[in-house]
């Protein structure tokens, strides 16, 4: 829905959001905006995920700030875990809200912050005793390592879930474009 606001702007309302439409980013400033490479939003833009509003005159793709909000709910769900389909498919139905994206990323990130939390209260508590020599006892250890373990399993279920997507595009590219793989290999004829 647009309608204009109290200084006259052009602005859309989103899911109970007003933003305005008075500034357009090229995708250079989107990237160094968002942290993402300028590729990355070109192929999001190429699979149908994330395409610009607009385009100038001299064809420069042309973001505004409802698209910073589409661009925000990508990565969220990214983070969450979900493939770019997923994602897609997700964004794409009639009853998304984009307030719950971001209520279960915030749940996440307190999820994570108390798992850290702990393992530093435990952290802290070892260092305590081994300044004052006392003796850290094998439950010290146990329940350290096992809030250490949780904590990196975490992580590298993310790392994980990043790689096995870098190699599911690889694959695909590969299956899409057999002989451009060939190019610079190496040659053991």
């Amino acid at each position: 829905m647009v309608y204009y606001g109290n200084t006259g702007n052009r602005c859309a309302r989103n899911e109970g959001m007003i933003i305005s439409k008075k500034n357009n980013l090229k995708v250079g400033e989107l990237a160094k905006l968002t942290g993402l490479t300028i590729r990355t939003l070109r192929y999001y833009d190429q699979i149908g995920l994330f395409s610009p509003s607009d385009y100038s005159k001299g064809g420069y793709r042309l973001f505004n700030e409802s698209d910073l909000l589409r661009l925000q709910q990508i990565l969220a769900l990214k983070e969450l875990g979900l493939s770019l389909e997923e994602v897609k498919s997700v964004l794409d139905k009639d009853d998304y809200n984009p307030a719950e994206v971001i209520s279960l990323q915030i749940s996440r990130l307190k999820e994570n912050i108390s798992k850290q939390q702990k393992l530093l209260k435990e952290l802290q508590n070892i260092s305590s005793l081994m300044q004052i020599n006392k003796p850290v006892t094998v439950e010290d250890f146990t329940k350290l390592l096992s809030l250490m373990k949780k904590s990196h399993q975490s992580y590298f279920i993310g790392r994980q879930k990043s790689i096995e997507s870098h190699l599911d595009r690889l694959g695909n590219f590969l299956v899409r474009y057999p002989n451009d793989s060939e190019k610079g290999g190496t040659n053991n004829e």
